[in-house]
């Protein structure tokens, strides 16, 4: 467009911008139009038959990309005539295989133009996918209003099918136990469910701990709430911040995914004194139920972030126990044994950091 002068005659910002009025496209679907346009270029066979009716557009897409990935340096490049019988393949594929298996057949198009060196290849290709895959992996998460956690994640195709296996196989008819996903719910329900199955199920002791905490969630709720009847309502509180009704945290008691921190029961003994200097996984427990994360003032730590400190030093005669022990993410952990430092601590369990003159 740019060389019929097209674009300057109507002032046009870009190519893609012409063509998206004069079609009334959008910009993003013009400016994909004029790159396939670009590469058919120096795709004849391909142009041929996007022209005659052999291949449609979205054929046209998949093949132009499959080609763009043949390598043209180092110890694999591919030379102009295998390049060519490479294009003449897919083109003659396009006949019986529609966009999306195209793109698949297209993975493996080294093979077709070098079979020799093609095991080799595929094997750098698929390092250099993977490490790329990785870099690209992450997870949003984020609450609303209602009850429910949301967001959006990337991770790599294995992971993806492993976690594909585990919810077909919560989801699966074939079950039989009482956590059986109702089979005429909607998929997407269905495979949500299986998802929170899946997390429930995970046991914490296969799980690394963080800041001497394991990543078991910690439910507090007291004796009557336990032992009260199924409909009884009532709220309890999780060592993350979050809460949830009494019946959800009776439901979770049964199983081994949570720890059940009843007020008033049965319970471990926090206090071991002189006998041990770092504090025990239930000894940060308590602390977290108690602290609900970093106890220095304006810390939003969670407890997960923390370390547990000696309020009076392990080295001095403290004791390692649950009352003299607190909360301290790893920042000021290091500040309150800062001597440029002194510290105050308040009444409500808080302390403040105060630099020496």
């Amino acid at each position: 467009m740019e060389r019929s002068g097209a674009t300057t005659a109507q002032a046009a910002a870009s190519a893609a911008e012409w063509v998206a009025v004069e079609t009334q496209q959008t910009r993003i679907a013009a400016r994909s139009d004029l790159k396939l346009s670009k590469a058919l270029e120096t795709h004849p066979v391909l142009s041929a038959a996007l022209s005659d009716g052999r291949a449609n557009i979205a054929q046209a897409r998949a093949i132009v990309k499959a080609l763009a990935k043949l390598p043209t340096s180092g110890e694999f490049a591919i030379g102009e005539e295998q390049r060519q019988h490479a294009e003449e393949h897919l083109v003659g594929l396009a006949a019986d295989h529609d966009a999306n298996a195209l793109t698949m057949l297209g993975r493996h198009l080294f093979e077709v133009v070098a079979p020799d060196l093609a095991e080799r290849y595929d094997g750098r290709a698929l390092e250099a996918e993977e490490a790329a895959a990785a870099r690209r992996t992450y997870l949003e998460l984020r609450e609303d209003d209602e009850g429910t956690c949301h967001g959006k994640f990337r991770i790599p195709a294995l992971h993806g099918q492993i976690l594909s296996k585990f919810i077909l196989a919560l989801c699966s008819p074939a079950r039989t136990t009482v956590t059986d996903i109702d089979q005429d719910l909607p998929t997407p329900m269905r495979h949500g469910l299986a998802l929170c199955q899946l997390l429930e199920a995970i046991p914490a002791k296969s799980l690394p701990s963080a800041g001497g905490c394991s990543a078991t969630v910690v439910v507090t709720m007291t004796h009557e709430q336990l032992l009260a009847r199924l409909d009884a309502a009532g709220v309890c509180a999780l060592d993350t911040g979050g809460q949830i009704s009494a019946a959800e945290a009776r439901r979770l008691a049964c199983n081994a995914g949570i720890v059940p921190v009843v007020l008033g029961g049965k319970s471990e003994v926090l206090d071991v004194g002189r006998r041990r200097r770092f504090h025990t996984g239930a000894q940060r427990i308590a602390m977290a139920i108690r602290d609900q994360g970093c106890t220095a003032q304006d810390c939003d730590r969670p407890p997960a972030l923390c370390h547990a400190h000696h309020d009076i030093p392990w080295s001095q005669g403290g004791n390692t126990d649950v009352p003299h022990g607190r909360l301290l993410c790893g920042h000021h952990h290091r500040r309150i044994h800062d001597p440029r430092y002194r510290t105050t601590c308040h009444l409500d369990g808080k302390v403040s950091f105060h630099r020496r003159t």
